[in-house]
């Protein structure tokens, strides 16, 4: 697993190449002309219908509805808590102060 792999070994003959004589000529061998391949992708693709592209624009807007009613329900919750909070201390603090006038 955490060995290295390595590429396979060069095939090509080690040595100087054949010599030719002054009175031989070899013609070069002309190459092919390079056609470039475009790459084969192994993903499926998705093709969107209008259909679906609507059905999907729609989906996404009501998870935006969602998400946005359920942070302000939050919000609300954090703000009546607070008030809540405050006013029970505004209590508190009254019934603290008229026991010590009692007194």
């Amino acid at each position: 697993m955490l060995t290295p792999k390595y590429p396979p070994q060069d095939t090509a003959p080690k040595g100087p190449l054949p010599a030719t004589t002054q009175g031989q000529t070899t013609a070069a061998p002309v190459p092919a002309p390079v056609v470039p391949v475009p790459p084969v992708s192994t993903r499926p693709t998705i093709q969107l219908t209008p259909g679906s592209a609507l059905a999907l624009a729609a989906g996404g807007g009501a998870v935006v509805l969602v998400v946005g009613a359920v942070l302000v329900s939050l919000l609300l919750a954090v703000a009546i808590t607070g008030v809540s909070v405050a006013v029970v201390a505004v209590v508190l603090r009254l019934l603290v102060n008229d026991l010590h006038k009692a007194r």
